[in-house]
């Protein structure tokens, strides 16, 4: 088939494509530039210009592309995706020199793109730190990416940052750094009288990464200083990419401009891995440490990823557990089966199982409830009696407190209440606890009826 033949089709199967695809970005980042380039037999090769692209459109829109070159040939053909001119280029990262005039980014070279695992849990926020780490500046900025600790929110950023500036051959000043080192640095620079250098010296960067930003709350003076750095940069398009422990609309102790400006861009959550995704994690972690497959047997990572799911760093934390007791305690052992697991394992467990995430919203509704003689229903329900409404906010704010759930699923869970309330909720749950002596013993007796 000619050149002109295949250009025809791929134009129509594009045209196609982007009215199917929801996300606009997605398909100008991804497919806009792709090419069929060959059908032989059975098979359709279609190149597109990125490694990275080519790993997205084999996991998540091959199916889609299949069925919709279908539609336009009227033949079935299964598709493979290259990269263009693979031969000559490549979109391996550039290896650092050990250069003394190289930027210093702070950056973490282990967290990339590659060892990042891929879920439901955590797909929407891959795909957008994919989409800014290729076209940084360009889209959604600033990105701002949220979820409680240890599910791999860190790992993302480092990756935005390492893609980015391993592919710039270190000549985009991509810069990570905490929000307590930022905090650090400014109480420092105050101190030396330094503070117009160092406003300077962020204004500089092309990629700021600020890890953890709900810790700037309350800092006044700091915020201040952020959001002139923050709006410079969105102003010359250079990309801000934050994490934090909850959404932009349930930071509390940050300028409210400041929190307005996040919201102008992308949110997206992470959420906790789900087994399948924790399932995967492990495998990862096994084929970074050199270890064999075949020395784990597949039911011991199956225990591992079921005990520890709700976080990814219990999850590590217990393999490398693992591997230390075998090394140090088993070491004729070449096969590790579950009983040595969970051997190894059980201090580990009962942690697991006496912590709070074993907790449920539900669990907490049942015992707010029967220890204020109502039902959950009540709880729910759009009633503003005195003894219903205290329990309604002690349940949110245990929800809130044991459980870390969203505010917005808070509110979503006590009849579809508007995330605002649950946080006033939680703040007069908060200061009746500190003044109230017989509301804080309530509190406590729920407490333990929930152990």
């Amino acid at each position: 088939m000619n050149v002109s033949k295949l250009n025809n089709i791929w134009g129509e199967v594009l045209l196609s494509l982007k009215n199917k695809l929801q996300d606009n970005n997605i398909f100008n980042t991804f497919f806009q530039d792709s090419k069929l380039y060959e059908i032989k037999d059975d098979n359709a090769y279609i190149s597109v210009k990125t490694k990275f692209a080519k790993e997205l459109l084999e996991s998540r829109y091959l199916t889609i592309i299949e069925m919709t070159l279908e539609e336009v040939c009227k033949t079935n053909y299964t598709c493979f995706i290259t990269i263009e001119n693979d031969a000559s280029k490549t979109d391996d990262f550039v290896e650092i020199k050990n250069d003394k005039n190289y930027f210093v980014s702070n950056l973490n070279n282990n967290y990339t793109f590659e060892n990042f695992v891929v879920g439901p849990s955590n797909q929407e926020a891959q795909s957008a730190a994919l989409t800014v780490a290729l076209e940084p500046g360009k889209f959604y900025n600033p990105l701002f990416i949220y979820g409680k600790s240890g599910i791999g929110k860190t790992h993302l950023l480092h990756a935005i940052g390492n893609y980015i500036r391993f592919k710039s051959a270190q000549e985009t000043k991509v810069y990570y750094i905490s929000s307590a080192d930022f905090l650090d640095d400014y109480v420092n620079a105050i101190r030396d009288n330094t503070i117009n250098e160092l406003k300077e010296s962020f204004k500089n960067m092309d990629v700021l990464l600020i890890d953890d930003i709900q810790f700037l709350s309350g800092k006044d003076k700091t915020n201040e200083m952020f959001f002139h750095i923050f709006n410079h940069l969105i102003n010359n398009r250079k990309q801000i990419v934050i994490t934090s422990d909850r959404s932009p609309n349930e930071l509390k102790g940050l300028e409210e401009r400041l929190v307005s400006r996040f919201s102008s861009g992308l949110s997206v959550c992470v959420q906790n891995p789900e087994y399948e995704t924790s399932l995967e994690i492990l495998k990862k972690k096994i084929e970074n440490q050199n270890i064999s497959s075949k020395t784990i047997k597949e039911d011991v990572l199956s225990y591992i990823a079921l005990k520890y799911s709700k976080d990814i760093r219990q999850l590590e934390g217990a393999l490398n557990r693992l591997v230390f007791y075998v090394e140090s305690f088993k070491k004729q052992t070449k096969v590790i089966d579950l009983d040595i697991a969970q051997e190894a394992l059980k201090g580990l467990v009962i942690n697991q199982n006496n912590n709070v995430n074993a907790l449920t919203i539900d669990k907490i509704k049942m015992a707010v409830a029967d220890y204020y003689k109502i039902s959950t229903s009540q709880l729910s329900a759009s009633i503003r009696v005195s003894n219903i409404s205290n329990a309604r906010h002690i349940a949110m704010y245990l929800c809130r407190s044991l459980l870390d759930v969203p505010f917005i699923k808070i509110g979503e869970e006590f009849g579809g209440r508007d995330h605002s309330t649950v946080i006033n909720a939680c703040e007069k749950v908060e200061k009746l606890l500190k003044n109230d002596p017989n509301f804080k013993q309530a509190v406590d007796d729920i407490k333990i009826l929930l152990k």
